[in-house]
């Protein structure tokens, strides 16, 4: 063999080396961004990223995911309001006085089956109780009212819900707040309206509690 023939294979073998490697590594690079994007819209029960908003540009991230924020720095959460899944109409603006909890959800999304149940409970708990708690859900991306009803009346939640099937009132957050950013988030307010604390991946009961009673007790 000629030399300059063993030269041309060894160029064409590195040649298709670097083909075979490129090509995986685009490849990994598309598995990957798909991965972010279905993790992003509905978080696992178990997981979720660190947040990446803040609200006075001053927050606390606990291990278990929840950031709350000292309450010099909290900032008013926007006026949420609208049409509920059952056709009546809310609005958030008209719950000051009240802690109240925001949870944002989606009947399609396991997570939020997942903790359906903690909130049917604690809410009908501090309902009776007579604590002055207000909770109202967002619910968002159902392409029709029946799944939401089915979903609540499934789980037993009684509270309403602001139907926001294209995620608008969740652009209502401003940047640079504890904003929801996933399916579900938690968000939780002061009697104030100010927003008080956050958590993007679904919630349990001792959970749910720790961002409420701290709330309710403050002056």
């Amino acid at each position: 063999m000629s030399l300059s023939r063993a030269r041309a294979r060894r160029s064409s073998r590195r040649s298709t080396s670097r083909r075979s490697t490129g090509g995986r590594a685009v490849l990994l690079t598309a598995v990957t961004l798909a991965s972010a994007l279905t993790l992003s819209a509905c978080s696992d029960a178990n997981g979720g990223g660190k947040p990446s908003g803040s609200a006075g540009g001053n927050y606390v991230t606990g291990p278990n995911g929840i950031s709350t924020v000292a309450k010099a720095d909290r900032v008013d959460a926007p006026k949420l309001d609208g049409e509920t899944v059952d056709g009546k109409t809310a609005d958030t603006t008209a719950l000051k006085g009240k802690v109240v909890v925001l949870n944002v959800w989606g009947s399609w999304c396991p997570p939020c089956r997942a903790e359906a149940p903690y909130f049917a409970k604690v809410s009908k708990e501090m309902a009776d109780a007579g604590k002055d708690v207000a909770f109202l859900g967002m619910n968002t991306r159902d392409s029709s009212k029946q799944n939401a009803t089915a979903f609540e009346e499934n789980f037993g939640i009684t509270y309403p819900s602001l139907f926001d099937p294209d995620g608008k009132l969740m652009l209502r957050f401003p940047k640079g707040t504890l904003n929801p950013q996933s399916i579900p988030s938690t968000i939780v307010l002061d009697k104030e309206g100010k927003i008080a604390a956050r958590t993007l991946v679904a919630v349990n009961e001792e959970q749910l509690r720790s961002m409420i009673d701290p709330l309710l007790a403050e002056k």
